[in-house]
């Protein structure tokens, strides 16, 4: 078996068994990638049926020269999976990631936001723009569904179940989720589609898609997170944030005002508790008042 068609039948393994998304797919296959134009730049012709924990350790050894502790442990974690694939299929006997020890690296805890730096933020979006309604429109959903932006850029406005008080969100790997949408987030969405959307070129395919570009197609990751750090400069946020840092605020501001975990998992779409207790991690002052207000031996 050679490498290309390795990398292909685990490419259609990783969509069509596992249901991940096209993104995830991505950067599993970066990673073998990376491998494979190592092999081939060193002229070490080997098929990935016969190559060695030996072979894979030197490469390793190779990337980590220009790679951070977590980017190391992020490849050989992609490594690891593709040929746990490998010996799934019956095409080896072996892992030989199995013995290669990820480096160390600490939990990196997200940056959060503070209710009155969203408020800035939000504030700061001049509303006489074209497309500052739309902006605020965005950073509002980023911020009070909790969305990814991979979420908020297909969201659609058959999506939209406001008389419910819900949004219907495709997650990673195409799972839906019903999540709560307040009243403000409302008003500011129904703004934008009946002041500013209607008036839009919107190109065809695009009909259903809730938050569009001058030109009427579906706005780009890149657009979002151009959008934020715009925003961010003009507010004054000396904080280095993404369209993700609202994910994070939204999660611990829940967790802060006493929501459940299970709660806060379910509207994240997270499939693991796992993930979700990564946000127990961003505030123990709170906890330590929690422990101090409920627990009997005060």
């Amino acid at each position: 078996m050679k490498w290309q068609q390795a990398l292909t039948d685990y490419q259609h393994y990783l969509r069509i068994e596992r249901g991940l998304s096209a993104n995830s797919i991505e950067n599993y296959r970066y990673d073998i990638v990376k491998l494979i134009n190592y092999l081939e730049e060193h002229e070490i012709q080997i098929s990935p049926l016969k190559i060695s924990e030996e072979k894979i350790q030197e490469f390793i050894y190779e990337v980590s020269k220009s790679m951070s502790a977590r980017s190391q442990s992020r490849i050989i974690s992609g490594l690891r999976s593709f040929f746990d694939y490998l010996v799934f299929e019956d095409y080896r006997k072996d892992n030989p990631l199995e013995l290669i020890e990820s480096p160390k690296i600490g939990r990196k805890l997200p940056d959060t936001l503070s209710t009155e730096e969203i408020d800035r933020l939000i504030e700061s979006i001049d509303l006489s723009h074209p497309q500052g309604e739309r902006n605020r429109c965005i950073l509002e959903t980023l911020y009070s569904c909790g969305l990814r932006v991979s979420e908020l850029i297909t969201l659609k406005l058959s999506d939209l179940y406001f008389d419910e008080g819900f949004i219907r969100v495709v997650g990673k790997g195409d799972k839906q989720r019903l999540v709560p949408i307040s009243p403000l987030t409302v008003k500011y969405i129904n703004l934008y589609i009946d002041q500013i959307r209607v008036h839009l070129p919107i190109q065809k395919g695009f009909e259903d898609t809730l938050f569009l570009n001058r030109r009427g197609k579906q706005l780009t990751r890149a657009m979002i997170f151009t959008i934020v750090k715009q925003t961010a400069v003009k507010a004054g946020v000396k904080k280095k944030i993404s369209p993700h840092t609202f994910r994070h605020s939204f999660a611990t501001h829940l967790l802060e005002n006493g929501a459940d975990l299970r709660s806060i998992q379910q509207m994240l779409g997270h499939e693991s508790i796992i993930t979700t207790e990564i946000y127990m991690h961003l505030d123990r002052t709170h906890l330590k008042e929690v422990l101090e207000k409920f627990h009997p031996r005060k």
